[in-house]
């Protein structure tokens, strides 16, 4: 008589955990404020469809080394300045939900005294702040790493909330290499582990956490192996978010795309790519996690425009039960190199109005692929490898997510030639779209890559002005 009495009793002590874990998930554990309720609202702004979210975090030492190359001093004042010409694009309204500052940023002045953060939000645009100190290694991993930061995590975000900041960003990154074992699956618990307590406690503070697993661009792994780590990655990212009691509807992702390392000798195009990555995050990603943006991680600007719109175009496919995220952008980089490199040969002046309009229209272009309405140029955001095609079996396994009819109406679609005299519509058939990304009348003409290109390059003063134009 007693076993039974014992395992029933067992067993309602496993179902009242089980309910306190659901009950925490779900942010009751949020007061006032900080409630799920309010939280949420905010990340639905920042993962607004068509819109995508400027990095502007980079540490004085980070930033410092891109303005060194180009020919700028790295002080205060001009890391001061740069960061204004960023936040006063024309093109910030429609196509930025949010921006992520440095913390010596959030505490600056735009020239007409309003701080930054303030100046953010009167544009519509959300204000955020990388709070993770340095990097250390892992003990017994052979050269594994985590952030630190989390001990006073708590005090300085009371301090970056009264400045004015809605949510907070913490970076894990994490390397692939098939020789040496890694990642480990210490580096991923560590890691993940680290990343919930950032979220929990950045939810405690009333601010919306974006956790970003960094799976780094470097080695020769196969598109395969990619998806088969950040696979691992993000189940134990999720795993780790509900143990703590994270509100996964209030946690937005950033994370880098789903990629053969640089060195793959296998070659796969990018809709191979779109479909992989969507399928490893159908496999991992809760469904109640509002949005995904992508950092660019050094993908040059145009490649990872091309594979975002890809990624954008092909989840129709996938249907609303398996990929009812919004796919983004949060780029750093891939942005930002190309409007740097206008400043060299400048003698240490800063051209702004150049840098302006360049980056104006590179956030055209990014709000075009967070709709999948940026057309490319074929081979645009391939990986070229050595080899070519996929690796045996792994068609099948994307396809198996994939609506067939839609599909083939897709591929006939594709199969189309743009008249190349004629502009392509930017405009977006979403209700939505009204709302928020690029106007319906802007347009992209696939002719004038190249032209845009030799922008970046500096080889001609028209700054993209040819990759978008008025209908």
């Amino acid at each position: 008589m007693a076993a039974p009495c014992i395992l029933s009793l067992v067993s309602l002590l496993l179902i009242l955990r089980g309910m306190e874990a659901y009950m925490l998930s779900r942010g009751s554990h949020l007061k006032g404020q900080r409630g799920g309720l309010f939280l949420r609202r905010i990340a639905d702004r920042m993962t607004k469809y068509g819109k995508g979210l400027t990095a502007c975090d980079e540490s004085a030492g980070t930033i410092g080394v891109r303005f060194e190359r180009v020919g700028i001093e790295n002080s205060e004042e001009n890391r001061r300045r740069y960061r204004q010409l960023l936040f006063e694009t024309s093109a910030g309204p429609a196509c930025l939900s949010g921006a992520i500052l440095d913390p010596e940023t959030l505490f600056q002045n735009h020239e007409n005294g309003q701080s930054f953060p303030s100046f953010l939000k009167s544009r519509g645009i959300s204000v955020g702040v990388k709070p993770h100190l340095k990097v250390a290694e892992l003990p017994g991993t052979g050269g594994e790493t985590v952030m630190q930061g989390l001990d006073s995590l708590a005090d300085r975000l009371k301090e970056y909330k009264k400045a004015g900041a809605e949510f907070t960003k913490w970076r894990s990154p994490i390397k692939i290499d098939t020789r040496k074992g890694l990642p480990t699956a210490l580096a991923i618990e560590s890691n993940m582990r680290d990343l919930a307590r950032f979220a929990l406690i950045s939810q405690m503070e009333g601010l919306v956490p974006i956790v970003e697993p960094d799976v780094l661009m470097e080695g020769d792994h196969d598109l395969r192996t990619a998806r088969k780590v950040n696979e691992e990655i993000q189940s134990v990212l999720w795993r780790e978010c509900i143990k703590h009691g994270v509100d996964i509807q209030s946690t937005v992702l950033k994370t880098s795309l789903v990629l053969p390392g640089k060195n793959c000798k296998e070659s796969f195009t990018v809709r191979e790519i779109a479909r992989q990555n969507l399928v490893a995050f159908a496999n991992t990603v809760p469904p109640a996690m509002p949005g995904i943006v992508f950092l660019s991680g050094g993908q040059p600007f145009f490649d990872v425009a091309a594979r975002l719109s890809a990624l954008n175009s092909e989840k129709p496919a996938f249907g609303v039960k398996h990929a009812p995220w919004q796919l983004s952008f949060s780029w750093s980089a891939a942005l930002q190199l190309p409007v740097m490199e206008l400043c060299r040969g400048k003698e240490g002046e800063m051209p702004l109005d150049d840098m302006a309009k360049l980056y104006a229209q590179e956030l055209k272009i990014a709000s075009l692929a967070a709709r999948g309405k940026y057309n490319f140029d074929q081979g645009r955001g391939d990986h070229k490898g050595e080899g070519g095609g996929l690796i045996k079996g792994m068609q099948a396994e994307s396809t198996r997510w994939r609506r067939r009819p839609q599909r083939k109406r897709k591929e006939k679609e594709q199969a189309k030639t743009p008249d190349p005299t004629t502009a392509t519509a930017a405009s977006s058939s979403s209700p939505e779209g009204g709302e928020g990304g690029v106007s319906p009348s802007t347009s992209l003409s696939p002719q004038t890559e190249a032209d845009a290109e030799a922008a970046v390059r500096g080889e001609t003063k028209s700054e993209l002005e040819t990759a978008t134009s008025p209908s």
